[in-house]
C-alpha cells in the first residue's frame, strides 16, 4: 500500500488511572517519552490502519476499541523496559498460551497455594485463554456431598472431607484440557500429588501478610480453619495462615511450578503485590509452565 493510502492515527495519554486499548488492522509503533518535571511519562501509539475494500463497500473502515487501563504505573517501571503489562497484557498472555500449547498437549493443569491466593481467579484467566475448561475441586467434593466446605467441615470432618477431595482429584486425573484450582490443603496428602503429577502443577506463591489481608477483608465465615480463632480479622487470618504455610509449605515446592508473587512485583516496578493484575499473574504462571515442560522435553530427549 503506498504512502497515500496509509491512515495515521495518533493516540496520546498520560500515565494516570486511565483506559485505552486498540486493535489495529495495520502496524503500529510505540513512543515514550517524558514530559519535563513530570512524574509521568507520555505515551505516544502511532498506528496505521488498513484499508478496507470490498466489491460492495469503497470506503475505508478503520475499527478501534479503547478500553485498556492504567493504575498507579511509575514512569521507572516503564523507563526500564520490565514492564509489559499494562500495554499489552492480553496479547502477552495469548502469545504465551499459543507457546506452550504443544508441549502442554491436552494435559490438565492444577493451580495450588494457600487459601485465598486467587487460584481460582487465576485459573479461571488461564483456562479461557488456553482454550480449557475450568473447575474447583472444593465446589465438585460440595456438590458430591451437597454441602458447603464449611458445613462438611462441621459436620462431618475434615478427615471426611480430605476423601471427597482424593475422589475427585482421582476423577479428574483421567480427563484432559481442564484448569483445576484446588484446595489450599489438597497438598498434605502424597496420593493427591500422584494424580496431580498426571497433568502439570503450579504453585501460586503469595506473601502471608496479602493472604491476610485478602481473607480479612472478605471475612472468614466460608474458611472452616479460620473461623473460630480469635482476635480481630487480620491477626487471625494471618496467625492461622502462618500455622498452615509451616505445615504445608515444603508440600506446595513439590508442584513442577512456581509463581512467585513477589518476584512478579519486583520485575514490573510494584512494592505491593495487591497491585499486580490477575492477568499478570496468568502471565507468568504460563511462562513457568513453559520453563518446566522444555525442561521436561529436553530430558526425555536425552534419554
Amino acid at each position: 500500500m503506498d504512502a497515500k493510502a496509509a491512515q495515521t492515527l495518533q493516540l496520546s495519554a498520560m500515565l494516570q488511572p486511565e483506559t485505552m486499548r486498540s486493535k489495529p488492522s495495520g502496524a503500529s509503533s510505540l513512543r515514550i517519552s517524558r514530559e519535563p518535571h513530570k512524574k509521568f511519562l507520555r505515551v505516544s501509539v502511532s498506528v496505521k490502519l488498513q484499508p478496507v475494500r470490498t466489491s460492495m463497500i469503497r470506503r475505508r473502515v478503520t475499527p478501534l476499541e479503547v478500553t485498556r487501563s492504567y493504575e498507579n504505573i511509575a514512569a521507572s517501571t516503564l523507563e526500564s523496559g520490565t514492564c509489559h503489562a499494562p500495554l499489552d497484557e492480553e496479547l502477552i498472555l495469548k502469545s504465551r498460551s499459543q507457546e506452550i500449547d504443544p508441549y502442554l498437549n491436552g494435559r490438565c493443569i492444577y493451580l495450588v497455594g494457600m487459601m485465598g491466593s486467587g487460584k481460582t481467579t487465576v485459573g479461571k484467566i488461564m483456562a479461557k485463554v488456553l482454550g480449557y475448561s475450568f473447575c474447583d475441586s472444593d465446589a465438585l467434593v460440595e456438590e458430591e456431598v451437597g454441602n458447603s466446605v464449611a458445613d462438611i467441615f462441621n459436620h462431618y470432618g475434615e478427615a471426611f472431607f480430605r476423601d471427597k477431595e482424593t475422589e475427585v482429584l482421582h476423577k479428574l486425573s483421567l480427563m484432559r484440557r481442564i484448569v483445576i484450582s484446588t484446595g489450599g490443603g489438597v497438598v498434605i496428602r502424597p496420593i493427591n500429588w500422584k494424580h496431580m503429577h498426571k497433568g502439570v502443577s503450579v504453585w501460586l506463591d503469595v506473601p502471608l501478610e496479602a493472604l491476610a489481608q485478602r481473607i480479612a477483608a472478605i471475612g472468614t465465615n466460608s474458611r472452616p480453619l479460620l473461623h473460630y480463632e480469635a482476635g480481630d480479622a487480620y491477626t487471625r487470618a494471618l496467625l492461622k495462615l502462618s500455622a498452615l504455610f509451616e505445615e504445608r509449605g515444603d508440600s506446595y515446592a513439590n508442584a513442577n511450578a512456581r509463581v512467585s508473587l513477589e518476584k512478579i512485583a519486583a520485575k514490573l516496578g510494584h512494592r505491593d503485590v495487591s497491585k499486580l493484575s490477575p492477568t499478570a499473574i496468568a502471565i507468568e504462571a504460563l511462562e513457568q509452565i513453559e520453563v518446566f515442560l522444555k525442561e521436561e522435553d529436553n530430558s526425555y530427549a536425552e534419554h
